[in-house]
């Protein structure tokens, strides 16, 4: 997935937005006002198999565990086109050399970030440094430019965090900044003395409960300096205050501001409205993904949209629909953007609720072998249990809306009956499945269109309820519905003849044996027992 942006960010821009805790930038051989508009990550995989090819529109790539010969070939392959500048962890010389001769800036990335942090941030730099004639794109949706005001006021360092303490953004740092600010930044977890210590003296306890300042003191022995707090809470439908996010100052050789309490109160109710709106207003580039996947009303050029994004209208491309446990909304999006983006940079994700879904142009064979591989390593490295389903539209982006619509199709059904499905499946693969299940859910939706003999024989006698179903279902044999049952074949031959007198019909009927057969699915009335 590329990170996208209106124009109007510079590389300068971006590299000060990221700040020296996180880059450093080593060369610039056509300068600072460079502008740049979208990232894309690249792995060993892209450069050997030449999928980086299909990233031809972004103009900032990072580089994720690529070797240097690697590195030095993938800049040569990109001739004509130079890339605004590549991101790379300890870049060697000779990939410096090289990049500078091209024309390609160079920007260091400290050895410890993470780049699923690296990469979420870049993204929102772009989206909220951008065309300021964008309603979307104001500053009152910029949480860095609210940090970076915090720090000058303050006096301190900030970092602006969520409610699962992970960097939203953050002001300037300096040499005075301690472990647990840069390991924060950088998308490391704490120290886990420094966390336990937060957690006893409760004050993560402290900033969700209450919308006071919290007050650190220093502790030398953990190398921490002293730091200022604050809760984001957002209204709730019942105008109660819901946790959000924290607001963190730490303090440097300089003493805060004498009025740093009030600051920081101001700043969590101007915080609360940024994140309030960006999650009522997601960006541009956002917005446009969504119309493409139809998870948002609108009547719109397919070939423009697909330009604005610097995507290929045509051609084979996957809409691919996960759902997972162990893991927040939000989270499941970080980390399986980061997957798709290292195995396409085109790759476009989007969600709605629990659903995440990921769009793939020029869609390959591979792409199977890439969900597997991310449902294995997501439970294996992360815990994570997922479920996908793929649908391949033959009308290239134009089929995408109605390929989301059949992925949809089908989680709803596994969302009905847990289990039925695989952990990855198609609507063509899972057709006889969904469609039963569609046509016993609108049947069970409408009391009339459920037969009541069915419920009064389940009210009356819950096991020929049962013998019924087994029967129908093993079309009639006996045998079989006798060893489904567990009982004796002639048991069934009573039951079958009970169930005929009750029902005032044969079963050797064809319609009556249809119908019975979904009132029986449908039917979700408790038995009297």
């Amino acid at each position: 997935m590329a990170a996208f942006a209106p124009p109007g960010v510079s590389l300068g821009q971006l590299v000060l937005a990221l700040d020296a805790t996180m880059v450093t930038l080593v060369q610039a051989p056509r300068g600072l006002d460079l502008p740049v508009a979208s990232a894309a990550l690249i792995d060993p995989d892209d450069v050997r198999l030449g999928l980086a090819a299909a990233a031809v529109s972004a103009d900032v790539f990072l580089l994720l565990g690529v070797g240097d010969d690697d590195v030095l070939s993938w800049l040569v392959q990109q001739a004509p086109r130079t890339p605004a500048a590549i991101f790379v962890k300890e870049p060697s010389a000779a990939v410096i050399t090289r990049a500078v001769a091209v024309g390609t800036a160079v920007v260091a990335v400290e050895p410890r970030a993470r780049w699923e942090r690296l990469y979420r941030l870049i993204d929102h730099v772009f989206e909220h440094h951008g065309d300021r004639a964008d309603p979307l794109q104001e500053s009152g949706t910029d949480l860095f430019g609210l940090a970076q005001s915090i720090a000058e006021r303050t006096h301190g360092m900030v970092s602006i965090e969520d409610v699962q303490s992970h960097v939203l953004a953050y002001s300037a740092s300096n040499d005075e900044a301690d472990e647990l600010r840069r390991l924060s930044i950088l998308g490391r977890a704490g120290p886990p003395e420094h966390l336990a210590w937060i957690g006893r003296e409760g004050i993560f306890d402290a900033l969700r409960g209450s919308t006071e300042v919290v007050r650190i003191d220093a502790r030398p022995e953990l190398g921490l300096q002293p730091r200022r707090a604050i809760g984001i809470h957002l209204p709730d439908s019942r105008h109660r205050p819901a946790f959000a996010g924290t607001i963190w100052v730490q303090q440097g050789a300089r003493p805060l501001a004498d009025d740093a309490d009030q600051v920081l109160r101001g700043a969590s109710v101007l915080a609360a409205r940024i994140l309030a709106r960006l999650a009522a207003a997601p960006s541009t580039h956002a917005v446009r993904v969504q119309e493409i996947l139809g998870l948002r009303e609108a009547d719109i050029d397919i070939a423009a949209t697909a330009r604005e994004l610097g995507l290929a209208a045509e051609g084979p491309a996957a809409v691919v629909g996960f759902v997972g446990t162990g893991a927040a909304p939000a989270r499941l999006v970080d980390v399986l953007a980061l997957s798709a983006s290292a195995f396409r940079p085109d790759a476009q994700v989007a969600s709605r609720g629990v659903r995440v879904y990921v769009l793939l142009p020029h869609a390959g064979r591979t792409v199977t072998s890439w969900i597997r591989g991310t449902i294995a390593t997501l439970r294996r490295e992360l815990g994570l249990e997922l479920r996908a389903v793929i649908a391949t539209p033959a009308t290239g982006l134009a089929g995408a809306a109605a390929a989301r619509a059949e992925v949809d199709r089908v989680l709803d059904s596994a969302e009905r009956h847990p289990g039925a499905l695989g952990a990855l499946t198609s609507l063509a693969e899972a057709r006889t499945t969904v469609l039963l299940d569609e046509i016993v859910t609108m049947v069970g939706a409408d009391d009339r269109l459920i037969d009541p003999r069915v419920r009064d024989l389940r009210a009356a006698d819950p096991v020929l309820a049962d013998t019924l179903r087994a029967y129908l279902d093993c079309f009639g044999d006996i045998g079989a519905a006798a060893q489904w049952l567990h009982v004796h074949p002639n048991t069934v031959r009573y039951r079958v003849r009970r169930i005929e007198t009750v029902l005032g019909g044969t079963l050797s009927d064809p319609d009556l044996r249809l119908l019975l057969s979904l009132s029986l699915r449908a039917d979700r009335t408790p038995p009297n027992r």
